[in-house]
């Protein structure tokens, strides 16, 4: 059934979102531990919002955080993918690799086979010549799923959309080189 993805891994299936998909990630966007290292959990508007921009993004550059399922059961467990970054900093605009997945998809090596899988896409058929990863400092296990993809720390940043008495506002900067 690789017919209906864009591409896969040897367990995860990457396709474009659809209306059906807002549902789900709306569930997973309302748990407060997948939500850890992000300021706020997510309304039914905003994941439908998100959805719409990601479908968006499909349409305009080839990318996006791609919907990902379980290839064996079809099952959706979240995303990854490519977002274009232009917030203000001295690194943007930029491609950032990002991941979101479900309490129940954590700890199986999703997170890393699927990021892999992503990074192929974006050398190998985007043909781009680096990516970027963006995580709050706090965030040790995107860290060590940067780390794993073979990404190597370039900066920290108080990222500029993040309040000022944030924890989450200092972040760190990952990059891979083509």
């Amino acid at each position: 059934m690789l017919n209906s993805y864009l591409f896969a891994s040897s367990r995860l299936g990457f396709r474009n979102w659809t209306s059906k998909d807002v549902d789900h990630l709306h569930l997973m966007c309302t748990d407060k531990e997948v939500m850890e290292f992000f300021p706020d959990i997510w309304s039914l508007n905003q994941t439908d919002q998100f959805v719409k921009r990601m479908q968006q993004s499909f349409v305009d550059n080839g990318y996006c955080y791609f919907a990902v399922d379980i290839l064996k059961s079809k099952k959706f467990i979240g995303f990854i993918g490519l977002s274009l970054q232009t917030f203000e900093a001295e690194f943007t605009p930029c491609i950032d690799i990002g991941w979101r997945l479900k309490k129940s998809a954590w700890d199986n090596g999703f997170a890393t086979e699927g990021a892999k899988a992503c990074l192929n896409f974006a050398f190998k058929k985007l043909n781009l010549k680096s990516v970027v990863a963006i995580a709050p400092a706090l965030n040790q296990k995107s860290q060590q799923v940067m780390k794993k993809i073979g990404m190597t720390e370039q900066a920290t940043f108080l990222h500029p959309a993040i309040e000022d008495d944030n924890p989450l506002k200092k972040c760190v900067l990952y990059e891979i080189f083509n």
